[in-house]
């Protein structure tokens, strides 16, 4: 597949998917920092000491929301319906199987693209010579 195509691999998110870790020091991160030193000194000791741990604070911000907007939300776990209940659950444990497939197959793309790549460099390299 074309790296500049529009469906390139490169542009799909895959939950789960490998991925190089990211610096800890963003703005966020930064700021929450500097505003736990104003406010008191052991608080921002801790931010200090999250980030330096790999930690981040835009990933735990993320988190902290999500976890409030699923405590918000109203939608009961079970409908009342067992039968609609156990078919929920299994068509859910599909498209779970179907992502984690999905995922895999997405990885043995990318794993025959860098191959590629890699023996097309080695060809030119050996044509050089």
């Amino acid at each position: 597949m074309n790296a500049s195509s529009p469906t390139s691999e490169s542009h799909i998110h895959i939950k789960g998917s490998r991925r190089r870790k990211k610096s800890g020091w963003t703005p966020l991160g930064v700021a929450a920092m500097v505003l736990g030193f104003i406010l008191a000194w052991p608080l921002g000791l801790a931010v200090l000491a999250y980030i330096l741990w790999g930690g981040r604070i835009d990933d735990l911000v993320t988190r902290a929301v999500d976890s409030f907007k699923g405590a918000t939300r109203r939608t009961p776990a079970s409908t009342g319906n067992a039968a609609f209940d156990e078919y929920k659950a299994a068509t859910l444990r599909d498209l779970e199987q179907r992502q984690d497939e999905f995922a895999e197959y997405v990885e043995q793309l990318r794993q025959a693209r860098d191959r590629e790549e890699f023996e097309h460099f080695m060809n030119s390299k050996k044509k050089r010579k």
